[in-house]
């Protein structure tokens, strides 16, 4: 006898449901990534390479999937799916964000789709919640610091900050830089709604010595050079990848959110392990930090690089759609397959 399974209902999630969803789960969004680099130790998750389409004509865009899937073994957790993210850095010269993107979330046991979110804002509050969560472990479990700097003033910037004010920390003064001044303004005028106290606009140099410094640019390649440029106990959130040259990771403790994944792509990371030939500068992972498995030692500077897999999309997308599907903030498509039954 056949077993009759049935294909879920597909809902759309526009942007404007997801973001009123996520602008109160910003606490929750950081404990659901920690609890995801908690699975994906454990080994229950499947998170290949990310795929890269290029433009031969265009070099600076490329637009990027991220297959990926949560496995939970004894549980309801678990969702497969993909994440197609577009980022064309001139889009800032016309007012409109550099990256967009969507979401599919899959049914585990039948590889139906059932959901598409729009997918950028996802993008922005996990790396968010990434980042403050690395910062924590990294701050010695501390929510508290003099001097925050952000080099960077787009949208993953100013996520990165309100997560780091929803969440509860304080600084004595946030300095922003930003080549393009508009941007660096936007960002101090953001500061300033969240009622940070004291929001500066400063030179690289001044914000490179802040206590946590916070990389968040489109760079493609190192242009912060030069050993000891960061102190022993200052804290890197190099959340963009490639903005630090290879000898300042070699003298660094380095964590990551998965070493295989990030050790790769011409990160700043990748390319100390092709200037050095070796991986000693490795220190380990957030989940390990979280397990106990490591300490962190301040007699270099701490250096927290996450690649963003797909498996923390798929977290944060699951909870958005059960919640906009609850809350009745889902559009639902009737008939969206166009055969559901076999026969």
């Amino acid at each position: 006898m056949t077993t009759q399974t049935s294909i879920q209902p597909f809902h759309v999630v526009p942007g404007a449901a997801v973001k009123n969803i996520l602008n109160g789960l910003r606490q929750d969004a950081i404990e659901l990534v920690a609890q995801t680099y908690l699975t994906h130790e454990r080994g229950e998750t499947v998170n290949p390479d990310s795929y890269f389409l290029r433009f031969p004509e265009q070099p600076a865009n490329r637009i990027i999937a991220l297959p990926a899937a949560i496995v939970d073994s004894e549980g309801d957790q678990s969702v497969s799916g993909i994440k197609w993210i577009a980022s064309y850095p001139d889009n800032i010269k016309s007012g409109i964000p550099r990256a967009s993107a969507v979401l599919i979330l899959n049914d585990p046991d039948t590889g139906y789709p059932y959901a598409l979110l729009e997918g950028a804002l996802i993008s922005a509050v996990r790396t968010a919640a990434s980042a403050v969560l690395g910062a924590w472990w990294l701050n010695g479990q501390n929510k508290r610091a003099p001097r925050l700097s952000i080099v960077g003033g787009g949208v993953i910037a100013r996520n990165i900050l309100e997560t780091f004010i929803s969440d509860d920390w304080s600084f004595d003064r946030v300095e922003i830089h930003d080549l393009n001044t508009e941007s660096a303004e936007a960002l101090a005028a953001f500061a300033e709604q969240l009622a940070v106290p004291q929001v500066q606009i400063v030179p690289l140099a001044d914000a490179l010595n802040a206590d946590i410094v916070v990389f968040a640019t489109s760079a493609g390649e190192p242009y912060v050079k030069g050993n000891g440029t960061f102190r022993p106990g200052q804290i890197v959130l190099n959340i963009s990848l490639r903005d630090i040259g290879a000898e300042i990771i070699e003298e660094s403790y380095n964590y990551f959110d998965d070493v295989t994944h990030c050790l790769k792509a011409n990160t700043s990371p990748h390319l100390a392990e092709q200037k050095y030939g070796h991986r000693d500068f490795v220190t380990g992972t957030v989940a390990q930090l979280i397990r106990g498995d490591l300490q962190v030692s301040r007699d270099k500077p701490l250096i927290y690089s996450p690649f963003g897999m797909g498996i923390l999309d798929l977290a944060i997308g699951r909870m958005v759609h059960d919640i906009a599907v609850k809350e009745g903030q889902a559009v639902a498509i009737p008939s969206f397959f166009g055969e559901e039954r076999r026969w």
